[in-house]
């Protein structure tokens, strides 16, 4: 059910929070990010931006809902004190504006997670804070809105003792969240205790019952190195963050090929173009197709608000016309027919989608055809996400 306040639009909450503030007053900053972290929650933003003005005493206020960005205004003075405070939260060096920096919120409240990324702009310094599901609330693979079959699968798969399970998507899509619900799927499903272990940069949230390492790009222990040294510690389930580079995937793939079974995320748009890429990397095509158990490639989009999507929208959608989000999935298996060999034969990323469809894989773009049909989003929210090239589109959408 909708707070009250969730149905005032973000500049309006904003300007209300702020009126009530003096900037004299010692608790100012203290106040005023309490502010605006508790409006990002009651909205249910993603994420909370503050950028400085040419004016360097203003800070504009963005927030990030369902993917889409809103106005918040600006908070007119003392703007640089609001991004001491969250900086201060976040164990950050305060007297240092001038490079960028991370760490996460701390505030004590198990329910979220929140991350704070600084980075020095010419009119001062901008914040960034980004919300996760805490650490006390956690998500499982059937709250995620997976169809069924892929569901199924995707247990299935899960129930591997080796290999790679590759979740693959653009910034934001839900990869982590994905493969947290996973690494939970294998603590309740599985009949004896396991040694479940990861490595990410960053840590999004905390999971019992898995070691978890937080990685620094910029220090000594890379996921390269951490991955290496892993190796020796007895694990059987080993998720790691996110494969940015050859020495990496390499190393992820060498894991998967040796007795343990592997979670990670890839940025790629399509399942085959992830194929692609990992070929691209330099990853042998055989190794390609004896290490991989499946990439599942993932999407979101903003769901048609109950109002049906009329022209003003309601409320209770600040007057969009969506309201949550609808997640649009994949999932591609070398043990489709054929597609063992055309990975062997390096294949372009087209040429592999065709034969996964052939064999019955059902592709991102159809099922977005099918959830405009349905009514459960737009062809206009299709075509902001997937761009143009997603084709022909429904009538009534």
């Amino acid at each position: 059910m909708n707070s009250p306040l969730s149905l005032h639009s973000p500049e309006q909450l904003v300007r209300n929070a702020f009126q009530l503030l003096k900037p004299e007053q010692n608790d100012f900053a203290v106040e005023g990010v309490n502010h605006l972290l508790t409006i990002a929650r009651t909205i249910q933003a993603s994420d909370l931006h503050l950028i400085p003005e040419a004016d360097a005493s203003q800070l504009r206020v963005l927030f990030r809902i369902d993917g889409v960005l809103h106005a918040g205004g600006v908070v007119p003075q003392r703007a640089s004190h609001l991004i001491a405070r969250l900086k201060v939260l976040a164990g950050l060096l305060t007297y240092r504006s001038d490079i960028p920096q991370e760490g996460r919120v701390r505030t004590g409240d198990a329910d979220v997670e929140m991350r704070l990324s600084t980075f020095p702009t010419v009119h001062g310094e901008k914040g960034v804070v980004r919300f996760f599901v805490g650490s006390g609330s956690f998500r499982r693979l059937e709250d995620l809105g997976f169809p069924a079959d892929i569901q199924g699968a995707m247990q299935n798969l899960l129930q591997q003792t080796s290999g790679l399970f590759l979740v693959s998507g653009p910034a934001g899509s839900g990869k982590t969240t994905t493969l947290y619900a996973a690494l939970r799927f294998l603590q309740e499903s599985s009949p004896t205790l396991r040694s479940l272990c990861s490595l990410e940069d960053p840590v999004e949230a905390l999971l019992p019952g898995v070691s978890q390492t937080q990685l620094r790009s910029e220090g000594e222990l890379t996921y390269q190195r951490g991955l290496a040294s892993l190796m020796r510690q007895d694990p059987e389930v080993i998720l790691v963050g996110e494969i940015r580079d050859r020495e990496t995937a390499e190393i992820v793939f060498q894991a998967s090929l040796t007795g343990h079974l592997v979670l990670s995320s890839f940025h790629a748009g399509r399942a085959a173009v992830a194929v692609s890429r990992l070929s691209d990397m330099g990853i042998e095509p055989y190794i390609l197709r004896s290490g991989l158990l499946a990439i599942l490639s993932q999407q979101l989009l903003r769901r048609c608000c109950s109002c049906g999507h009329i022209p003003e929208g309601c409320p209770a959608c600040r007057h969009t016309g969506y309201q949550g989000r609808l997640l649009l999935c994949e999932l591609l298996s070398p043990e489709l027919n054929n597609l063992g060999r055309s990975i062997l034969n390096r294949d372009d990323a087209d040429r592999i989608e065709e034969l996964a469809v052939s064999a019955g894989m059902i592709p991102l773009s159809e099922r977005g055809r099918q959830a405009v049909v349905s009514g459960l989003t737009t062809s206009q929210e299709l075509i902001r996400v997937f761009g143009p090239q997603i084709g022909s589109l429904p009538e009534n959408g």
